[in-house]
């Protein structure tokens, strides 16, 4: 039989950072098991005590980096390559409108065509946004960025576009034959290894052969200035990746809501200006960001359970909860869910530590404000096929309202 929800939603805050001890042992950790989409349990795997196996003088918390202050009114030339698809072309977007609201050049190149299909979706569709700032957009091939830039030089450059190296090579060996002198890279918090201890903490293992941990490797020995930055979940006006959405998708039509497992697995969403903001603070701050890795996420988790739970509460109705086994059900959960079946949970202690960042995401005032936007694009009246929903639901017995 199906079991609904009965637990309150969890949010849980990340302890305070002590500098006394930068080590493993003096890292407060929350003890909790870890799932996997194919088993109950994952089985133990080990931290790294080191912050990467490739050569960096970054520590957990790099110490020797927090006593550099750079200045803030020092204006830099920014170049975003951005790409075109997935979650992650919304940072792009935010994180020029965060520069270019802070005084900073930025050129925006957008991976493909202008006049394609994709641009007339969010976030490029709002691109105006950038322009009427002061702004540059433009579009082209990473592979060949001097002549998409049209010969222009830029102090930093940040890649958000690519996920291995054969895509990030040429826009990193551009970078450095052109004079730039500080290199910023999106990469991807799915890298780290699944833990029984989460969060997850820069500097724990990586999977080896992930194409973003050989993007990293070749940055740091290419370049003496640079920052990675490893995001989870996002959410904020203009990201064409669902999230929240496919919770609301589901509670607006009065329809159970299918999660896999307990519903108890922990995981991150942080609103896209705290990462924008993140960002600026390691252009504004290069030689305390610089050699560092940061996990660019909130400061809060959330349960699976509680994600439903709060887009309920943005949307003003009630919600359904059926937890179910994916394996019993015979489905992939990776397809059936937004979310990885599993504790997926990051910490940004590098990011408070080093750069003095401190996130405003308030998921229950910022799922509000989606739902809002949610409503206004009419997807509350889009028919949408739930195929596997009804294959998850037949099998527990759970009627679904025609």
């Amino acid at each position: 039989m199906a079991t609904l929800a009965s637990s309150s939603s969890v949010l849980l805050s990340s302890p305070p950072s002590k500098f006394s001890q930068p080590s493993l042992s003096s890292i407060p950790r929350l003890s909790l098991p870890s799932f996997s989409h194919s088993t109950a349990l994952s089985s133990s795997l080990s931290i790294s005590p080191s912050f990467l196996t490739y050569p960096t003088s970054s520590k957990r918390f790099a110490l020797s980096a927090l006593s550099v202050k750079a200045s803030a009114a020092e204006k830099k030339k920014v170049l975003i390559v951005n790409t075109n698809s997935g979650g992650h072309a919304v940072i792009g977007f935010y994180f020029a409108k965060e520069l270019l609201g802070s005084g900073h050049e930025v050129t925006i190149l957008t991976v493909g065509e202008e006049g394609s299909d994709k641009m007339k979706k969010p976030p490029f569709n709002r691109f105006s946004e950038i322009v009427s700032a002061g702004g540059r957009t433009v579009w082209g091939n990473p592979a060949d960025v001097g002549k998409a830039v049209g010969g222009a030089t830029f102090d930093v450059v940040l890649d958000n576009n690519g996920k291995d190296l054969d895509a990030v090579r040429p826009v990193i060996d551009w970078a450095k034959s052109s004079g730039v002198k500080q290199f910023l890279f999106i990469s991807s918090a799915g890298i780290y290894k699944a833990t029984d201890e989460p969060p997850h903490v820069e500097g724990d293992a990586v999977k080896a052969d992930a194409g973003h941990v050989g993007v990293e490797k070749y940055i740091a020995e290419v370049f003496g200035v640079w920052a990675v930055f490893r995001p989870q979940y996002m959410i904020g006006s203009g990201n064409n990746k669902d999230c929240e959405e496919w919770f609301f998708d589901r509670i607006v039509r009065d329809r159970p809501v299918p999660i896999p497992g307990s519903g108890m697995q922990l995981t991150n969403i942080s609103h896209v200006k705290d990462l924008s903001s993140m960002l600026t603070l390691a252009v504004e701050k290069p030689e305390a960001a610089s050699r560092n890795i940061f996990n660019c996420v909130s400061d809060r988790a959330v349960t699976l359970d509680g994600i439903a739970k709060l887009c309920a509460q943005a949307a003003g109705r009630p919600v359904n909860i059926v937890h179910y086994d994916p394996k019993a059900v015979g489905i992939d959960a990776k397809k059936a869910f937004p979310f990885r079946n599993m504790h997926f949970y990051a910490e940004p202690r590098a990011a408070k530590d080093i750069l003095g960042w401190r996130g405003k995401t308030n998921l229950p005032e910022d799922l509000k404000e989606r739902f809002d936007e949610y409503v206004r694009i009419g997807r509350d009246k889009k028919p949408i096929q739930f195929e596997i929903d009804d294959k998850i639901l037949e099998s527990l017995k759970v009627p679904v309202a025609v």
